[in-house]
Parts: structure tokens; C-alpha cells; sequence
């Protein structure tokens, strides 16, 4: 007779707290993180590491956003963060701006705006 089987959690929640260790939200630099930053490795995975994180450092050898990243880590983006923050604090990526600061006052461009326009008149 065999043992009788554990009730998984379909919510994913147990999965959730060991990936993160129990945290709720990520510390430091990380805190600023949305979905459109632009994530970039800087160092190449570690025997031992944690397969999120190695996950992470593989996909994000070019820039990929926040938002992409969970997608296809298949990640809610609180936990993402958290595991981003790991990340952060041990200097393996850099998280980027989507907009580079010197040009975020400046708005949209307007030439790219009216190529956009004429090209969809076309259509």
C-alpha cells in the first residue's frame, strides 16, 4: 500500500516562498525595479546557484526587461524582484533605465513620431 499523497499547492505559493526564502519584496536598489527595466548580466552563473538566478544571468546576456524576463521565467514580477535583488546586491547584473536619464526630460522624438504617423497613413 502506498503512502498517501501530499495536496499540491495550485496556487504555486510554497514554490513562491522557497524561491524567495520567505521574502515578500525585494531590499536596496532593487526597489526601484519595474516592468520596463532593462536587466543585463554581468558575470556568468555559478555551479550551485540557484537555477532561477542562473535562469536570469543565461537570458539576460543582451538587455531584457523586467517584464520579459518574468515571462518567460513564468514569474509574477514581486518574485522577480526579489530574486533580481539577489542579483543586484551581489554585483552579478545591472539593471538599466529604459530611457537614458540625459534624454527623459526631453520627451518623445518627434521625427520618429511623424515616420510613424506616415508610415500607418500608408497602410
Amino acid at each position: 500500500m502506498s503512502a498517501p499523497r501530499r495536496p499540491t499547492d495550485p496556487s504555486g505559493l510554497e514554490r513562491y516562498y522557497v524561491l524567495t526564502g520567505g521574502r515578500s519584496g525585494p531590499g536596496g536598489s532593487a526597489s526601484t525595479l519595474d516592468v520596463a527595466t532593462l536587466v543585463v548580466s554581468r558575470a556568468v552563473p555559478l555551479p550551485g546557484m540557484q537555477h532561477e538566478h542562473e535562469e536570469i544571468l543565461r537570458r539576460c546576456r543582451e538587455p531584457l526587461s523586467v517584464a520579459e524576463l518574468g515571462a518567460h521565467l513564468d514569474l509574477p514580477f514581486n518574485i522577480l524582484a526579489v530574486l533580481l535583488s539577489d542579483l543586484l546586491q551581489a554585483g552579478r547584473v545591472e539593471a538599466r533605465d529604459p530611457i537614458p536619464a540625459h534624454d527623459a526630460g526631453r520627451g518623445p522624438d518627434l521625427a520618429l513620431l511623424e515616420e510613424v504617423l506616415s508610415g500607418l497613413e500608408r497602410l
